[in-house]
């Protein structure tokens, strides 16, 4: 194929554009690999919830330290989420 075709340059943008694709995607694993929590191994507390903590408490000391009526009056969560978050650090 001609180097300077019109499908020389429509294979050459496909690929370009594959290898940026794969590229994004693969530093999207290494990043969401490298973001860890002790809040993911509560139950029940997704992303949302434990953004919305982090924010309402500013630590994690914070929310360690925080009391079940504290932790069920933050933002997005519930009585469920709570008590499994109080109960999580307590046991």
């Amino acid at each position: 194929m001609p180097k300077h075709s019109e499908g020389f340059k429509l294979v050459t943008r496909i690929q370009d554009e594959v290898h940026r694709f794969a590229v994004e995607y693969h530093r999207k694993l290494r990043q969401d690999s490298q973001v860890r929590s002790v809040l993911d191994d509560v139950d029940g507390i997704g992303a949302t919830r434990r953004k919305a903590l982090l924010r309402h408490f500013k630590s994690m000391e914070a929310i360690r330290a925080a009391d079940l009526d504290a932790l069920a009056a933050a933002p997005s969560m519930n009585k469920k989420s709570a008590l499994a978050v109080y109960n999580h650090f307590r046991a």
